[in-house]
């Protein structure tokens, strides 16, 4: 074909050689099409070759479907299925042609950025929110590419031997990705697990490089990362690249592994979530130590945190009404919230943040950061709206409610509560409507019982409020919501003073908890299971719901663990203390079931710790 034909007529003459060779059976695989494809097609001309195959597609395909001549239409029917081979290998080629160009423009904004924003363009263009994520492959093609630009001992050649050394650690740790939940551990998650029983320590095993190395060793540990990197003041640019790949590709890892066990009750969305805002913690904690010697490594850490929260944002289990989680335990979860509160405020305002916003309000309510957790909401609140993101909008009204409930604001609980039943019944947000039936109806019980108004209709119509909310989660199986419904009712019923109905909605609301790893709801449930025990003067039951509650709730740092202890030192005052301690001792065998033998030998020290506090 000639080089001066113009551009349409030559590739409707190559798509007329390659059917047509077909037809001959000159064509022996789809790989001698793509190979035609890839000698004959110019990149960047792509649009004019798919107007000239759908051009052809159209004809023949009228053709297939008119022809009354035997031999003509099965010519056409069989040029239909040459078309549709020119397809399949034309979309090959064109994925190809899109990871070059991605490749091209990675290596343009890196090399062409100023020396010391390099690194920090590097991260840019390996953003897996990118439209076109470059994959391990692709990441191997950009080291080469970067070295043909490359000084010695510049940055360009750093970021290369650091891209090559976090693919080869990644290489090491492949295998032993997920070895770690089959062996014998405290729990399933990032925290509970130190010394060589959990992720870190089974990692650290694998690799030689010594900063990842000495990284994994500190989270095994639960000891101070801040502390760790502060004796890291030679780490080269290509060390921390490695560190940067090497988390995540972790990461990404992890997640794809768990998304793909939904039926899994050691996996599944619960370690995805668990996993999302691990990682983001350890590079918030890494920015924090990087900080206080170099500001480049700083940013990059701050970027990564804040790539992984917007990937984050855009699951489909991101928890719009759950902050808390059985499975991100430990160290991390009393400072996730800190570390994570700074550099989100200085983000940009999307969407995404939006959603992270309303976990965080969520999250701080949950320890009693009521202030905090209205703030957090109301800012998530304006970025919902603004972006049109009426899901997340709903659910900040919901959680605003929950909040002034916590506050003892009644009236403005209501206010939201009604805001969010309106919006979601507009919408269609079933979600959103079960959460604000059980939300209007706590609030108008704690309202009745503030103004200690005494009528049966006024309980019976918000106890009927919580009853909808309930069924419509039962119905959408939304085990988080129907979590929060049933531990809302048990609640309300304890107000109204029909304990044994509150016991039976408690208990099922522990268990939905737990089925949703929401930490919190499994502590305010047990906490409430032991009040109305203790209302029926079933010490024992009492005793047994109220230490695990008063444990868990303790273990989240939420302030709310000191009523449950107070209970249970009344409890220890009327029964004496070694009736107490035997009936404690009793329940031991279903305590450490839940919580583990540490966590059983806690309760005396909480209790202690709350008698020394009054």
């Amino acid at each position: 074909m000639s080089d001066e034909m113009p551009l349409r007529e030559k590739y409707l003459a190559l798509i007329d050689e390659i059917v047509e060779t077909t037809l001959k059976g000159k064509i022996s695989s789809v790989e001698q099409v793509y190979q035609m494809l890839l000698n004959g097609v110019t990149v960047g001309t792509g649009e004019i070759f798919e107007l000239g195959l759908s051009e052809r597609l159209s004809a023949i395909q009228k053709t297939a479907d008119t022809e009354k001549d035997e031999l003509k239409k099965a010519k056409a029917t069989r040029s239909l299925r040459a078309i549709k081979t020119i397809q399949t290998q034309w979309q090959r080629l064109q994925e190809r042609n899109k990871a070059t160009e991605a490749i091209i423009a990675a290596v343009r904004e890196i090399t062409t950025a100023s020396e010391g924003e390099r690194l920090i363009a590097f991260l840019r263009v390996s953003d897996p929110n990118r439209k076109y994520s470059l994959n391990l492959q692709q990441l191997q093609q950009l080291s080469k590419s970067l070295q043909q630009y490359a000084q010695e001992n510049s940055d360009l050649q750093l970021i290369s031997e650091g891209i090559n050394r976090g693919l080869s650690t990644w290489q090491r740790l492949q295998d032993h990705l997920v070895s770690w939940m089959y062996e014998p551990q405290d729990s399933m998650g990032f925290g509970g697990n130190t010394g060589d029983r959990g992720p870190w320590g089974t990692w650290g095993k694998q690799i030689i490089s010594e900063l990842p190395k000495g990284l994994f060793k500190t989270l095994a540990m639960e000891e101070p990362v801040i502390d760790f990197i502060e004796k890291q003041r030679g780490t080269s640019v290509s060390d921390w690249v490695e560190l940067a790949l090497v988390l995540q590709l972790l990461q990404r890892g992890l997640i794809n592994w768990f998304d793909q066990q939904p039926y899994n009750v050691k996996a599944g969305s619960k370690l995805s979530i668990s996993t999302f805002l691990s990682f983001a913690v350890i590079w918030s904690l890494l920015a924090n130590g990087f900080h206080r010697f170099n500001a480049i490594y700083s940013d990059g850490a701050n970027q990564i945190m804040l790539q992984i929260l917007r990937n984050f944002a855009q699951r489909s289990y991101f928890p719009l009404y759950g902050g808390i989680f059985a499975s991100f335990s430990g160290k991390f979860l009393r400072n996730a919230l800190d570390y994570l509160n700074e550099p989100l405020r200085k983000s940009e305002v999307t969407q995404e943040k939006a959603r992270v916003l309303t976990l965080l309000g969520y999250s701080q309510r949950a320890l009693g950061e009521y202030e905090r957790s209205l703030e957090f909401h109301q800012q998530a609140l304006e970025i919902a709206r603004s972006a049109g993101d009426r899901t997340c909008e709903i659910a900040n009204f919901n959680h605003l409610s929950r909040t002034y409930v916590q506050q003892k604001n009644y009236g403005e609980a209501i206010n939201y509560s009604q805001r969010a039943l309106i919006l979601s019944r507009q919408t269609g947000d079933k979600t959103g409507e079960a959460n604000a039936l059980v939300n209007l109806g706590y609030s108008e019980v704690m309202q009745a019982q503030q103004l200690e108004q005494v009528e049966p209709e006024t309980y019976e119509m918000a106890i009927n409020y919580l009853q909808q909310g309930l069924k419509l989660s039962e119905q959408l199986g939304d085990v988080q919501s129907k979590a929060l419904c049933f531990s809302s009712l048990g609640i309300a019923y304890l107000v109204v003073g029909q304990a044994q109905d509150a016991i039976k909605s408690l208990e099922e609301g522990f268990k939905a908890a737990q089925v949703s790893g929401d930490f919190y709801l499994q502590g305010r449930n047990l906490a409430s299971l032991a009040e109305a025990n203790y209302n029926l003067q079933n010490f024992d039951r009492a005793i047994y719901t109220g230490a695990l509650g008063m444990y868990l709730l303790n273990q989240i740092a939420s302030r709310e663990w000191r009523p449950v202890a107070g209970l249970l030192v009344v409890l220890q005052g009327q029964m004496g203390a070694e009736a107490f301690k035997a009936a404690l001792q009793q329940h031991r065998p279903r305590i450490i079931s839940v919580i583990g033998v540490d966590g059983f030998d806690y309760v005396p020290q909480l209790l202690e710790e709350y008698t020394s506090e009054i």
